[in-house]
């Protein structure tokens, strides 16, 4: 696939016409007439409501015939009238039914024919008016759909790819869900963006993968870019549940009697042990980046520790390399939709990303910054590209102190040793809180206090050599930034956010569907470190990250952790640190021992993507210039609540 050049349009072929028209034959008064923003001409009490199930053209259950996915139409009636086409907002899901969408937990409700009423979330209520179908389907399994749930899999995605393929014309679809009757979407051009968040954001990843055509943009708001990342980290697992939990949650009581078949292969084919499966392979969607010749407008809270910020790093990373145009929004939160942390912010940058991507309109969106960033609850920064230009990765070494397991970080080579003992009761948290007192359960290295401001972009790696006193053996590493601020509580109810009673409205309501919705506000809480990034392994994956063996009690072992990206500023007169341990309480699961680990320094260190890389390091921490052993390498490409026993996506 061609690499391409950042916002490059992918106009409808009619709307490309006349923008060569205007440009060529128009006097400059009339070109500067073109429209920039859809207005909200359409009636949507007017709009028309219908139901459609697509063939998937796959038999999931093995009744004999193909399965049939539904989806709920809401349009504008007008444009069809007027013989105009429109593009539609998609939104797949299985949630529409079992469990709700948004911070109201709306579900899908329909009248006595058996079309919907309510749709939820505002897309319809603002989107439709302005001359957009938006289209719910419910996936495989799920809803009013036929087949079987996979989490992720094939019978997954190829439902909703299915709904993009009919809307361009190359899939059948029927009015109802056993009939014969077909129906044509002649009523659109076949221009479609994805949007959802969490599990129906992860669905947009994964048919952007696919490359099916007729897709323009997808906007995946705190989505999964791998399943295997999202039980396990190199091998340590972060739920005490695997995918099958997760599809019976969801699965239609009808679909469950069908589909015991495939629920067995999401247990026996996704082992506790943490190896990298086959089905895994198959639900990794960024080693199919190439493929993707969809925009993306990504959207993460990098304190979300249900779908860890690793997801929006790797899959960043792969899209850039792979010349895809991107925009990103970093919040400060947890798990939470752009809507209840920036609203009125959020639906005008949306329908200008919608009327540039879908509609053709020139409104500048492709000139502005590529990524917005919540430094402070509430603040936001801009940076023309993410990460942004001049950020490099610069290799910082611990070095052990006087005290056992209170050392330094820096850019110069070490010497020495730190012990510790895995302690399950513990997490990041505890360890960040007691950094300068010796204890049992973490080594930890410090920074003197910075002399200017620090900025990390991006993701890091930590590379350990570490001697275990048992055959099995995890870590984790954090870096934290140590001193006051105040913050969004990510770990707190809501995650950063606090819903009011008070509502506003975002298009236009019906008396079945309202586009009224809670206020938010942030929550925030005063706190002595801030937790930048994390990451987690099982050091019996050492040789292979895709599976574990038993550890040799004595010997030692190197493996590079995997950090979640991130973008921090850690402010003049705080500190930068580096923690190794054992288990994270909540976010990983302890292993069948309780080892202590010999961590050798000479053969540690930690590469951190800064702006400025290691001359900026050095700077804010020294004034002056890096030692020549520094390593400075290339940029990287395209230069909380705890989670209980299980957490949805």
């Amino acid at each position: 696939m061609p690499t391409r050049t950042r916002f490059t349009t992918w106009r409808p072929l009619a709307a490309a016409v006349i923008t060569l028209l205007v440009a060529a034959f128009l006097t400059p008064a009339a070109a500067h007439g073109a429209p920039r923003e859809s207005r909200p001409v359409y009636s949507y009490a007017d709009a028309v409501r219908e139901a459609v199930w697509v063939d998937t053209g796959l038999d999931a259950d093995g009744d004999g015939r193909t399965d049939r996915v539904a989806a709920d139409v809401v349009r504008p009636r007008e444009p069809a009238a007027q013989g105009r086409k429109v593009p539609v907002i998609m939104d797949a899901s299985p949630y529409y039914s079992c469990c709700g969408r948004g911070n109201e937990g709306q579900l899908k409700t329909y009248d006595a024919a058996g079309n919907v009423v309510q749709m939820p979330l505002f897309y319809d209520n603002y989107f439709v008016p302005r001359g957009y179908a938006v289209v719910g389907v419910d996936l495989a399994g799920t809803g009013r759909s036929d087949g079987c749930e996979d989490v992720g899999g094939r019978f997954e995605v190829q439902s909703a790819k299915a709904v993009v393929d009919w809307l361009n014309g190359r899939a059948k679809a029927y009015t109802t869900r056993t009939g014969s009757t077909t129906t044509r979407a002649s009523w659109t051009d076949g221009t479609t963006g994805m949007i959802g968040k969490s599990w129906d954001g992860t669905i947009a990843n994964a048919v952007a993968a696919t490359g099916v055509r007729g897709l323009r943009t997808i906007v995946p708001i705190s989505a999964i870019s791998s399943w295997y990342d999202y039980y396990f980290a190199q091998g340590a697992p972060l739920y005490d549940s695997g995918p099958d939990a997760l599809a019976d949650y969801v699965t239609s009581p009808d679909a469950r009697a069908r589909c015991a078949a495939v629920q067995r292969r999401l247990v026996d084919d996704a082992p506790r042990t943490g190896d990298r499966t086959p089905l895994w392979t198959e639900r990794d969607y960024v080693k199919d980046a190439r493929k993707v010749r969809a925009s993306v407008f990504l959207v993460h809270g990098l304190q979300d520790l249900n779908v860890r910020t690793k997801h929006l790093g790797q899959w960043w990373d792969a899209l850039a390399k792979n010349g895809v145009e991107r925009k990103i929004w970093l919040s400060q939160t947890g798990h939470v939709d752009p809507f209840d942390f920036r609203r009125a912010h959020w639906v005008d940058t949306l329908h200008r990303w919608f009327d540039h991507e879908l509609l053709g309109y020139d409104n500048g969106i492709d000139r502005e910054p590529m990524a917005d960033v919540e430094r402070h609850p509430d603040q936001w920064v801009t940076s023309k590209v993410w990460p942004p230009h001049g950020t490099r990765t610069a290799t910082l070494r611990p070095t052990a102190g006087d005290r056992p397991g209170v050392g330094s970080l820096g850019l110069r080579k070490s010497k020495g040793s730190a012990t510790f003992t895995d302690d399950p009761r513990l997490d990041e948290t505890d360890w960040a809180a007691r950094i300068d007192t010796p204890t049992p359960d973490k080594a930890g290295f410090v920074t003197e206090a910075l002399t200017r401001d620090l900025r990390l972009a991006g993701s890091s790696k930590v590379t350990v050599t570490a001697t275990p006193t048992t055959a099995t053996a995890h870590l984790s590493a954090v870096l934290v930034d140590l001193g006051p601020d105040t913050v969004r509580d990510y770990a707190a109810a809501g995650e950063g956010v606090t819903t009011l009673a008070d509502r506003t409205c975002w298009g236009e309501s019906t008396a079945g569907d309202s586009a009224c919705f809670k206020e938010t506000r942030a929550r925030t809480v005063d706190v002595g470190a801030t937790v930048v990034s994390r990451g987690w392994a099982d050091l019996g994956t050492y040789a292979d990250p895709g599976k574990g063996v038993p550890l040799t009690p004595g010997r030692a072992y190197t493996i590079t952790l995997d950090l979640a990206a991130t973008d921090h500023v850690v402010p003049a007169g705080h500190r930068l640190a580096l923690i190794v341990a054992g288990t994270d309480k909540d976010l990983i699961d302890p292993p069948a021992d309780t080892p202590t680990l010999t961590v050798d320094l000479s053969r540690t260190s930690v590469r951190v993507p800064f702006v400025g890389g290691a001359k900026a390091f050095a700077a804010a921490t020294t004034g002056s210039r890096p030692p020549a052993t520094a390593s400075q390498a290339a940029p990287p490409a395209g230069a909380g609540a705890p989670r209980g026993d299980l957490r949805i996506p």
